[in-house]
């Protein structure tokens, strides 16, 4: 807070048990200001101290911000260029402009999207979304106007993950989605619009089925998502790879997809019978998609020929056992 020049009350109350005069009167009387105003001001004038020390400051939001945002808003690849790392890169917004307004919460785009007022809400690994005491930390920082600390905390760094403990869910997947896949499968994305249309931003959105599913709760082999990044799809995913993603983290998804995809809160997603794939992989003897079983019916259209070695494309629906029920083989 910037400090004023001091105030000289004496220009304003006339010593005790000194008779005045006229002269006097007039000299100590302000210009344009009434008795009960320059009260006020003498009330109400910044006093010596640092109001930050009073209140919230950078350093004690920055916890937050280390543990649940800049695994996606840290570094060149940060979601919309919005980068949380630092107090002055977090002041300078995203490529859409200012993200905290000082003062004001609830025109301050960070705060409506932890709250759940603009969507996706955000931090995109929840829920769990922040606590109910969290996010008031972040709302009364802003309120009270971004305040830093002296020997500012940055760069913040991410805090090395716990070690999966049980079954391995979203949480354990999404910061994988955030920094490899989100800058293209996202609104708005690097790309535009997201590819096909399909987002990574959230658990409902990754598992969605509305056009075609692209992870099989319980069926590795049937998750085109895994086939992509597998490579055993084309193009392989990332599209930005290589380096494409290692070993461990791809046998972290297709753990997660093989133990029912579960969410956040550990709960498994049931298996979308019935629902659209379309999936892409090298034909093998016995209608096998790599290691995926294909059921063929006379109904099913095939188009140049595909035989046994050949890279294909399936379109077909999930069966009861897991396996797809082509509609159409088609060679590529």
């Amino acid at each position: 807070m910037e400090r004023g020049p001091p105030i000289d009350t004496a220009a304003y109350v006339s010593p005790p048990d000194t008779p005045a005069t006229e002269g006097d009167k007039r000299r100590r009387r302000p210009r344009g200001l009434s008795g009960a105003l320059a009260t006020i001001l003498i009330l109400t004038a910044p006093t010596d101290y640092d109001a930050a020390a009073a209140g919230v400051a950078f350093g004690d939001v920055a916890p937050v911000l280390a543990s649940r945002c800049i695994v996606c808003h840290s570094g060149s690849g940060a979601a919309l260029g919005l980068r949380l790392d630092t107090l002055e890169n977090l002041r300078k917004g995203s490529s859409r402009g200012p993200v905290v307004v000082a003062g004001d919460p609830a025109g301050s785009e960070l705060i409506r999207r932890i709250k759940g007022d603009s969507q996706p809400r955000m931090p995109m690994t929840g829920p769990p979304y922040l606590s109910g005491e969290e996010i008031a930390l972040l709302e009364t920082w802003v309120k009270e106007g971004l305040a830093a600390t002296g020997g500012n905390v940055e760069p913040l760094t991410r805090p090395a993950p716990p070690p999966v403990a049980g079954p391995v869910n979203y949480g354990h997947v999404a910061p994988i989605f955030a920094t490899r896949c989100v800058k293209c499968h996202r609104d708005g994305g690097v790309m535009g619009a997201a590819p096909e249309g399909y987002v990574l931003n959230s658990y409902q959105a990754t598992m969605s089925a509305v056009d075609r599913v692209r992870v099989v709760s319980g069926n590795p082999a049937a998750s085109e998502l895994l086939r992509r990044i597998r490579g055993q799809a084309r193009p392989r995913m990332p599209l930005d790879g290589p380096p494409y993603l290692g070993d461990a983290e791809i046998a972290l998804i297709e753990d997660w997809i093989t133990r029912g995809a579960r969410n956040s809160e550990g709960q498994a997603a049931a298996p979308p019978i019935g629902a659209k794939v379309r999936l892409h992989g090298s034909l093998r003897p016995g209608w096998l998609l790599d290691d995926l079983s294909l059921r063929i019916t006379p109904r099913t259209r095939t188009d140049k020929s595909p035989a046994p070695g050949d890279y294909v494309q399936v379109r077909g629906r999930l069966g009861a056992r897991g396996e797809v029920e082509v509609d159409r083989l088609r060679r590529r």
